[in-house]
């Protein structure tokens, strides 16, 4: 038996979706065939429109209606996704995706817009504890495309660009705004673009490890979230890792950004699973008068 289902993770910068086969929807880590991700910016536009393209887009993607659909799940903001069957708190959705993304991990670090968070699970996906940034941490994927802007560096060359450093310009600060100051005065004194980037790495991955090692990961660990495929920050965070939690690795899956809407389907799936169990069950109470 197998079931499609959709999950929609709405974030602060970009809509997220996923559309799924899901094969035997009964278990909690079940597998699936992916059969679409896409991802879309929201930008200045209205976020509901942007829900909308980016769910026509994935649909399109895997040749199929939305009436194929058997489960619209959301995570993240999911108010705003006005088709959605059910919602899933982020922590979840993010611990189920990045575990069947990468089965033997037994922690996830979760970097998104506005903050980070270590979360701990189990084999199941369940999730056993967490550790996270305030919103106005310097360690966001908004934190990252700010600096990139000032720069004027693509967001996609970050990572590449600051492993070439070869002497990092810390930035002390955890404030996103004094974070920022550091930089306009790291520019003002010559320091290369490359080892700007590099120092913001290696200050966002110090407060990574520490997070993670607060969190007691110490084995493996998935990145989610939309600075899971930043190359520098990877490698960044691979040496602070060595440093302070010797027995934690890092994997970097590269459909790491959708682990929000894959989880999503996949809860999706169960949850639907065990609706459809319960019709028959409640169908033959009321019959027997019970």
């Amino acid at each position: 038996m197998s079931l499609l289902t959709a999950g929609i993770d709405v974030g602060s910068s970009t809509i997220k979706t996923a559309v799924l086969r899901v094969h035997e929807p009964s278990s909690r880590t079940t597998g699936a065939d992916v059969l679409a991700v896409q991802s879309e910016r929201i930008r200045r536009r209205d976020t509901r429109a942007v829900i909308e393209r980016s769910w026509a887009q994935a649909l399109e993607l895997a040749g199929l209606q939305s009436q194929d659909i058997a489960y619209v799940a959301s995570t993240g903001e999911g108010e705003l996704v006005e088709f959605r069957r059910g919602h899933f708190y982020g922590m979840t959705t993010h611990a189920r995706g990045a575990l069947f993304l990468v089965p033997a991990a037994r922690a996830v670090l979760d970097v998104g817009a506005l903050h980070a968070r270590a979360i701990l699970v189990d084999p199941h996906a369940k999730v056993l504890g967490y550790r996270m940034t305030s919103q106005c941490a310097s360690g966001s994927g908004q934190f990252i495309e700010n600096i990139a802007r000032y720069l004027g560096v693509a967001l996609e060359d970050v990572g590449a660009l600051s492993r070439q450093g070869d002497a990092p310009e810390t930035v002390s600060s955890i404030c996103a705004v004094l974070a920022e100051t550091d930089v306009i005065n790291m520019v003002s004194r010559g320091i290369e673009t490359r080892n700007i980037l590099r120092g913001i790495h290696h200050s966002m991955a110090g407060r990574f490890a520490k997070l993670l090692v607060a969190a007691r990961a110490t084995e493996i660990v998935a990145l989610s979230g939309g600075l899971a495929l930043d190359s520098g920050l990877v490698a960044s965070l691979q040496e602070e890792l060595a440093k302070q939690a010797p027995g934690a690795s890092i994997v970097a899956h590269p459909q790491a950004p959708f682990a929000g809407a894959l989880g999503a389907a996949l809860w999706g799936a169960y949850r639907h699973h065990k609706l459809t169990e319960r019709r028959p069950r409640a169908a033959a109470a009321i019959s027997n008068g019970g």
